[in-house]
């Protein structure tokens, strides 16, 4: 039976897609060199010349409440479609679709959406070059999905996520605060955070300059980056060790994780990006992403060989201890995105 976990990003997602999808798919990708299902990443690579690629991804979002503090899901769609594109170094170029409705949702509502997803896309410079509609009998859908193709173009290498010994890990910001404001929305709490929810196109010229160095990139959207670690340590086959106290967590966020008795490192982020880089150019990486808009940005742990820890994220706390990082489970925020 299908649960709301298994929609969550956590390990219930994986296990369920590696049983329905990834082990019965025997075409995984297009092309010598490209990437798909073969190695499972939130965009796919298409090579279309040398050293050029096709980059595309597809997302449905179903965020309940559609509106909420610091954006809403027309918003939301266009900045998770457009982000996905440049974690794996491509430059966002269009976007595709499509809206599924319930009968009675307010023409005004629907109005505001469009809008905010058409005016971010403008904004931007993103073309959006097609896409679907449709209604559903009211109580069929809840409200509104809105499902969208990102498609960009990456040249010199895609980047995919296998960080290696010897580098540092990366975040351009707090962490969590998306999860935490449709969390505190849902429990009617008042003073929580706003979402951080934004394209992140003002990374791209730093992509370009470091897209040799870069070992992997991720926002760290379901499953936050307790997700992004743990899949990272996993691809990679080493250890991934993060110091607790470099993480920034607002405290708006974290008192409403703290009320949930939720880690807020498993909380979703729909504005921020993790990213993997040798240690020879981890100062200077820094210091343009905060020049570049991200004023706190921070070097938060290592990769280290995996040995006894292969595959395995520890936290280093406040007291000087370590904690295992586990990949989320159970439903946590569903209907984030």
């Amino acid at each position: 039976m299908i649960r709301l976990s298994h929609g969550a990003g956590g390990v219930e997602t994986e296990e369920l897609l590696e049983k329905l999808i990834f082990s019965r798919v025997a075409l995984k990708k297009v092309g010598e060199g490209g990437l798909g299902l073969d190695f499972p990443d939130d965009a796919a690579a298409i090579p279309i010349g040398e050293k050029k690629w096709l980059v595309v991804t597809v997302d449905a979002y179903t965020v309940y409440p559609p509106f909420f503090p610091g954006g809403d899901i027309g918003l939301l769609a266009a900045s998770g479609s457009i982000n996905d594109v440049l974690m794996l170094g491509g430059r966002p170029v269009a976007l595709l679709d499509s809206i599924v409705v319930e009968e009675g949702f307010p023409l005004a509502d629907l109005e505001r959406i469009t809008q905010s997803l058409i005016s971010t896309l403008e904004r931007l410079g993103v073309a959006l070059i097609g896409g679907d509609f449709k209604v559903m009998p009211k109580g069929q859908v809840d409200k509104i999905v809105i499902t969208t193709v990102g498609v960009g173009v990456a040249e010199g290498k895609i980047i995919v996520d296998r960080p290696r010994p010897g580098d540092v890990v990366v975040v351009t910001g707090p962490v969590g605060d998306h999860g935490a404001v449709v969390l505190a929305e849902r429990l009617g709490l008042g003073g929580g955070p706003k979402s951080d929810v934004r394209p992140l196109m003002d990374l791209y010229p730093l992509i370009e300059k470091y897209r040799e160095a870069i070992n992997a990139a991720r926002d760290p959207t379901r499953g936050g980056l307790a997700m992004v670690l743990n899949d990272w340590a996993k691809a990679g086959g080493v250890a991934i060790v993060v110091d607790q106290s470099k993480v920034r967590v607002r405290p708006e966020t974290r008192a409403v994780a703290d009320y949930a008795g939720i880690d807020p490192l498993n909380l979703a982020s729909e504005g921020a990006a993790v990213f993997s880089v040798p240690g020879a150019v981890a100062e200077d990486f820094l210091r343009d992403l905060r020049a570049a808009g991200f004023p706190d940005a921070e070097i938060i742990g290592e990769v280290r060989e995996g040995g006894r820890y292969k595959g395995v994220v520890l936290a280093r706390t406040e007291v000087g201890g370590y904690r295992i990082v586990e990949p989320p489970r159970g439903e946590l925020v569903p209907r984030i995105c």
